[in-house]
């Protein structure tokens, strides 16, 4: 029988196809099967605060949600320090390969970039994976302070320039320029005192070295409930319906001010696609838990609920945000 020249031409386009798919498999192989193998080791989540603040304790609510999920060790690692960009360094200089994660605030990604040189770039050597919370910021002061209300404390501020001083959990962290943005509105004159991470300011405002903090609800709710400190006003457009009794700014006399902390996890950048997309859907899985969801509510916040682009965008736009309010107010690492 004689053969049909196109039957031939077939046989040959076949075998040639089958050859570079036996020549590509290799290469596409080890991306899929990583993804499905990821985590195939311990995982490193980074935080760029001391243990105890609200960074720390989220960090380690997903380190143990995302172990039972996975069967595999998730490991807490504090590095306190630089306005979180020292974890944050670590992660964009990790390898890509999706073992190791950064639980990332605002103070890291969107203000400590505009006042500190980094040798990474926050906006690319990073990949955003989810938002996890936005909580506000809350005026606390040292049960000895004797002002109630906030009225009542900037007169006091007033009478005594440079008398009252406020902690923060670093330079360019959201409490530092959340005490900027206070003295500009208020007119008053308050001396910044910076430490590494919110617990260590808080043993400090507890016990009287300094009068006052502009903290996240996060890291303050314990001591907040406990008495050790007391909210004279929230930050948030909005009271938080943790402290319900406890008006806002605007609410109390100062409007225009307003500071939220956000939270966020990321990953190294240039992770590829498939580890992403795999870490994202562990994300969202533990996002829906019933104690996920309580706890993040216990902290004064409001549980994210973008999706990775919309994070990616959110990310850059407050990024931009924040480098225009440090341009205005003129904010200096040196103040």
């Amino acid at each position: 029988m004689t053969a049909v020249p196109g039957r031939r031409r077939f046989a040959r386009m076949t075998a040639a196809t089958a050859a570079a798919l036996a020549i590509s498999m290799p290469l596409l192989a080890p991306i899929s099967a990583f993804a499905q193998e990821w985590p195939s080791k311990p995982v490193r989540i980074m935080v760029g605060a001391s243990a105890g603040g609200g960074t720390d304790v989220i960090a380690r609510l997903f380190a143990e949600k995302f172990a039972a999920a996975t069967g595999q060790s998730f490991v807490v690692e504090n590095r306190p320090g630089a306005s979180n960009t020292i974890a944050a360094d670590l992660t964009a200089k990790a390898p890509a390969d999706g073992h190791t994660l950064l639980v990332a605030t605002n103070t890291g990604q969107a203000i400590a970039p505009h006042l500190l040189k980094l040798s990474y770039d926050p906006l690319k050597s990073l990949q955003p994976v989810g938002l996890i919370v936005v909580v506000p910021n809350v005026l606390i002061v040292n049960p000895s302070v004797e002002a109630s209300d906030l009225k009542t404390l900037i007169a006091q501020m007033k009478s005594r320039p440079g008398g009252f001083r406020y902690a923060s959990s670093g330079i360019g962290s959201t409490q530092h320029l959340a005490g900027e943005a206070f003295d500009l509105a208020a007119g008053t004159q308050g001396v910044h005192i910076p430490y590494k991470g919110s617990s260590q300011a808080h043993v400090d405002l507890i016990g009287g070295q300094v009068e006052m903090m502009f903290d996240t609800t996060s890291s303050s709710m314990p001591h907040i409930r406990s008495g050790k400190l007391r909210p004279l006003a929230v930050m948030s457009p909005r009271r938080s319906p943790e402290l319900p009794d406890v008006p806002t700014l605007a609410e109390a006399g100062l409007p225009g001010v307003e500071m939220t902390t956000w939270y966020g996890l990321f990953t190294t950048g240039d992770t590829p696609a498939p580890v992403v997309a795999r870490m994202r859907a562990e994300f969202e899985r533990a996002m829906t838990l019933p104690e996920v969801v309580a706890k993040l509510r216990s902290l004064g916040g409001e549980p994210g609920a973008l999706d990775i682009d919309q994070f990616a965008a959110f990310n850059r736009a407050e990024f931009e945000r924040f480098g225009k309010l440090i341009r205005d107010a003129r904010v200096k690492v040196d103040k």
